[in-house]
């Protein structure tokens, strides 16, 4: 087993997944949502599903798992930026 290429994938993964963590703790204890684009987080959000359905594809738990976590930091900041918008 290539345990530099697995350690490596685990480090992006984490990385990746853990990204808007700073954003989605900011966003919901500011509730302050003026200055995120909408645009930005919708395809972003369609990203994520993409990846999550291409690792169901391949059967990588590592794909699934981090951009399931990942799309979870998202979706939170996009669901306050429709709330904000009165779009829900």
């Amino acid at each position: 087993m290539n345990y530099i290429g697995e350690f490596l994938g685990y480090l992006a993964g984490i990385c990746t997944a853990i990204v808007f963590l700073p954003q989605t703790i900011q966003t919901i204890r500011s509730k302050n949502v003026s200055g995120l684009s909408l645009t930005t987080y919708i395809i972003y959000c369609i990203g994520m599903i993409s990846w999550i359905l291409y690792g169901i594809y391949l059967h990588s738990v590592q794909m699934v798992l981090f951009n399931a976590i990942s799309l979870i930091f998202a979706a939170i900041i996009l669901y306050m930026i429709f709330k904000s918008r009165k779009v829900i």
